[in-house]
């Protein structure tokens, strides 16, 4: 019985040692998404006399999942204030509650000197804690942003002209467990080596004939990629057996960057392909870019060129690209183009136009 009785203590004690209790850990982090949006105000003479709690807005833009609008109140949001100062407030503009978020508001120096005038919430954060929206329509700002008859003998404002830069920190929270292990994962690399394989020949199945250029490339990557060359490869009434194609109307420089795409699924550089640090040079480039990838049923690639050429509209390229959006069905470049014909009806030659 005693025996018995020493084993059984002797196998607790072993027990006790074989399985320790184990320990866990978690963290919780708190940070920020950002994002920026810059706002322009033309004749801004033209939006005084408003009336106290009047205001012009900026177009809304995304942070952190909410959407955002810039307030600028030429005659003040108070009437008490009798349009000493101008107010600016950054609002809400989509549904959320507590939204917890950090702020700054920038009043650009457009003398060149660097003197922006600058209100940063960012900066206040260890002290006061991001701050708080509760709806739709609350906002951050400054009813006394800037006294009025300085700001018109500034350097801020310019031809009738005031730019501000606002940024946006939506404070989130994400929890992060306790990892047992640390492998470093390199970034993929297979956009890198299709791009070889294009750039090599090796194993090349099919050559394109552009102009008096000629391009090695691979039918069943190309099929992968694009309707067309599927069909022409592989569809019904396609010839698998063709190992030469005669491209026209496009140009070689288009077709070797529409061919880099396919392989590497990223817009090409401009800059590289043509040479030229000229906008208008790559607004161009890009045109034909889009007019290609439409042809070839490129659906990513017709949307990267629609949004580069958004960013370059200018007066010198506007018409242009507003009948190649209207020719291949971008209605938001289309839009783009239109919103800015409207707003430069003067530097378009358009100002006697009813």
């Amino acid at each position: 019985m005693t025996k018995f009785d020493g084993d059984l203590v002797e196998n607790k004690r072993r027990s006790s040692t074989t399985h320790p209790l184990q320990d866990s850990s978690s963290k919780s982090i708190n940070e920020t998404v950002n994002g920026s949006h810059h706002y322009t105000i033309k004749g801004y003479s033209l939006a005084k006399g408003m009336g106290a709690g009047k205001y012009i807005s900026s177009d809304v833009f995304s942070v952190g999942g909410y959407q955002w609008a810039i307030y600028f109140y030429p005659d003040g949001k108070n009437p008490e204030d009798n349009s000493t100062y101008v107010s600016v407030f950054i609002a809400l503009a989509s549904e959320g509650t507590d939204v917890r978020a950090l702020f700054e508001l920038t009043l650009l120096d457009q003398s060149g000197k660097g003197k922006h005038k600058v209100h940063s919430h960012f900066d206040r954060a260890l002290e006061s804690g991001p701050y708080t929206l509760k709806y739709r329509g609350s906002m951050w700002g400054y009813k006394r942003f800037f006294r009025r008859t300085t700001l018109e003998t500034s350097d801020f404002l310019k031809d009738d002209c005031l730019i501000m830069h606002c940024t946006v920190g939506v404070v989130r929270t994400r929890m992060e467990g306790h990892k047992q292990y640390n492998i470093p994962i390199p970034p993929s690399d297979m956009g890198q080596s299709l791009k070889e394989l294009l750039e090599t020949g090796l194993g090349s199945d099919i050559v394109f004939e552009v102009g008096d250029d000629i391009f090695k490339a691979h039918k069943l990557i190309l099929a992968a990629r694009s309707p067309v060359f599927r069909a022409q490869f592989f569809g019904l009434i396609g010839n698998p057996n063709t190992d030469r194609v005669v491209v026209e109307d496009v140009e070689p420089s288009i077709f070797k960057a529409m061919l880099l795409f396919m392989y590497t699924d990223e817009l090409p550089d401009v800059y590289e392909l043509t040479g030229s640090i000229s906008t208008c040079t790559s607004t161009i480039m890009v045109q034909h870019l889009l007019a290609a990838a439409d042809r070839f049923g490129l659906d990513r690639l017709k949307l990267l060129c629609e949004a580069k050429l958004c960013e370059e509209v200018n007066a010198d390229t506007v018409m242009t690209t507003l009948a190649l959006a209207e020719q291949h069905h971008c209605s938001q470049l289309k839009m783009i183009c239109l919103k800015f014909a409207a707003s430069n009806l003067g530097e378009l030659g358009l100002g006697n136009l009813t």
